[in-house]
This record gives structure tokens, sequence and C-alpha cells, in this order.
């Protein structure tokens, strides 16, 4: 094992410390692949479950139009000003479309956990309100990376 695998591992986050920073957290950034294979970045909300990572984003976007040819996406979340306190995690797999699009409130059972905490987290609100120009993405990711350079020794 090299030095660089082993500082990769000490600074891995733990399943309950990855947990809590994503659902801490409230913008991530999402990365999805173009017809010719150029990459795009945008930011966007989303919620944890602790399994699969949730992505509200507009139907008419650049992102969701991307996502319906190739469904390969990489996601982001980071946290931290100074190097010492840099921290993040690195979701990567295959986007699955959840519930009707644009999302107008139709019964989707799938869709009442990851609604309740996307209401809780950014309208302070019990239900979800829809607007009829956003949907769900579900990224359960095939690989997770994390780091958490306030672990490094000092």
């Amino acid at each position: 094992m090299t030095d660089t695998q082993r500082r990769g591992r000490r600074i891995m986050m733990t399943r309950s410390e990855r947990d809590a920073f994503l659902a801490g957290e409230r913008t991530c950034r999402v990365a999805t692949v173009s017809g010719d294979g150029a990459p795009h970045v945008g930011a966007l909300w989303f919620v944890w479950d602790g399994d699969a990572l949730w992505l509200y984003s507009i139907t008419r976007s650049k992102r969701w139009a991307q996502l319906r040819k190739d469904a390969r996406l990489a996601v982001v979340v980071d946290d931290g000003h100074e190097y010492g306190e840099l921290r993040g995690v690195e979701l990567a797999g295959r986007a699955v479309f959840v519930g009707e699009a644009p999302r107008t409130g139709e019964s989707c059972p799938e869709l009442d956990a990851p609604e309740r905490l996307f209401a809780a987290k950014y309208f302070a609100m019990d239900e979800m309100p829809h607007d009829g120009r956003h949907a769900w993405v579900r990224l359960t990711p095939e690989t997770v990376t994390s780091w958490d350079f306030r672990k490094i020794p000092g």
C-alpha cells in the first residue's frame, strides 16, 4: 500500500460522518455528459436518505436532457475554506428518474421520504410544494469517495 493510499484511508469519512455531512449540506455540484462527451457541471439542491442522493431538477434544463440521453453522473458535495478544513463526498453512478416529470404531486410512495426531507430542509415545511417545473432523479451511488482534511495530523 502506498503512502497516498494510507493517507486516503486516514482522511476518509466514516459512514456516520458521511451521512451527517450529506444531511447538513445544502448544495451539490452535478456533473453530466453531453452527446459529444463534454462535461457539464451545475449546482443543485439535494437530499440524502442514507442510501441514495435525491436531486430535484428543472425538467427543461440541460442537465435533465443530458441525463435522459446518458444516465451517467457524478455529484460532489464539499465544504471548507482553509486547506485543513476541506471535506467532501463524491458520489457516482447512474440517474434513475422517479415519479412524473414534471412533478405535480401524483401519488408516488417512493417519493414520500425524499419529499418530506426536501420540504423540511429547504422550505421548513411538512409537505413538498410542487411547481410543475421540477422532477426527481435518484442516484444510488456505485462509487463513493470522501475526504476530511481535518483528520490530517497537524
